[in-house]
């Protein structure tokens, strides 16, 4: 019961992993509100996590309406007064090959993965470096990461949710906000069709779930990627190799070919601790005595 007297808001929570997230949160002893499009869904996650003993409000709106969201977060607020968990689960599917995507399919999934993020995370922002406390979760996916088949919205989408979570994570450092992504393997309506039958069996929800504890708790990291499914965790990076310098000219191109295997040699690569580093780096190979760390200092 690590997260007492904490409140926890779940996007898209009426069913599938946000469902298993509420529940779990709640029995870890978090207060929940189970935002859903659906008023029954919401209505019924809610129900199941009362009548288990916990406590939790159901709050309907999609998560890229700024008014709804808005709204929720009012209720929150003049329910119980404070915000210190934002789990952004909610999420859609429109999957083609990019040859056979409306580009209006692309839109919406980008719309609602992205924006809903976006704009649900901006609607905590204030409340939480106010307080200087607060976890955010991202929902990325392997899609994002690394790419599956006929999912270049859904991928963008998700590979974007990465940049946000690093880019928050820096900037909510010194008040206490540690921001932080999932990338989920589980069974919901969202996968059927796209995994095995056999595959779905192993892959419940709330095996998912858990992985939160460590996203969100007191100790929580920042900047994490956790990827996460049928009882199994790991965490994925985005690094950066040692390279080259090539140099300028118009032999450079033919440079980058000619060592190519150096600059892509994954031996010594490094996680960087912000954008800059790449620069930075660049800057030094040719000499320069970077400015950045000064100015971020």
């Amino acid at each position: 019961m690590s997260l007492i007297g904490r409140v926890a808001i779940v996007t898209g929570a009426g069913g599938g992993l946000g469902r298993a997230h509420a529940l779990f949160l709640a029995r870890s002893g978090a207060r929940v509100v189970v935002n859903d499009m659906a008023q029954e869904a919401a209505d019924r996650v809610a129900a199941e996590i009362v009548d288990a003993g916990h406590e939790a409000m159901a709050v309907v709106g999609s998560v890229t309406d700024e008014a709804a969201v808005d709204a929720m977060i009012r209720r929150t607020m003049a329910g119980w007064g404070r915000i210190d968990i934002l789990i952004n689960n909610a999420g859609i599917l429109r999957d083609k090959s990019f040859a056979k995507m409306d580009l209006e399919d692309f839109r919406r999934v980008i719309d609602v993965h992205l924006m809903g993020a976006a704009i649900c995370t901006k609607a905590v922002w204030d409340i939480m470096r106010e307080k200087r406390h607060g976890r955010v979760v991202m929902t990325t996916s392997s899609s994002g990461l690394y790419g599956n088949f006929g999912q270049a919205n859904y991928g963008a989408a998700k590979m974007a949710l990465v940049g946000l979570m690093q880019t928050l994570a820096i900037e909510g450092e010194k008040y206490g906000i540690r921001v932080n992504c999932l990338a989920p393997t589980a069974a919901t309506s969202m996968t059927h069709g796209v995994l095995s039958n056999d595959s779905l069996d192993r892959l419940d929800p709330a095996l998912v779930s858990p992985g939160l504890l460590a996203l969100v708790g007191d100790e929580a990291p920042t900047r994490t990627i956790l990827c996460a499914g049928a009882g199994h965790f790991a965490t994925a990076n985005v690094t950066l190799t040692a390279g080259r310098y090539v140099g300028a000219g118009d032999e450079a191109g033919e440079g980058v070919v000619r060592l190519w295997d150096e600059i892509a040699d994954r031996t010594g690569e490094i996680v960087p601790a912000y954008g800059f580093t790449q620069a930075e780096r660049e800057l030094a190979s040719a000499g320069v005595v970077s400015p950045v760390a000064a100015v971020r200092s």
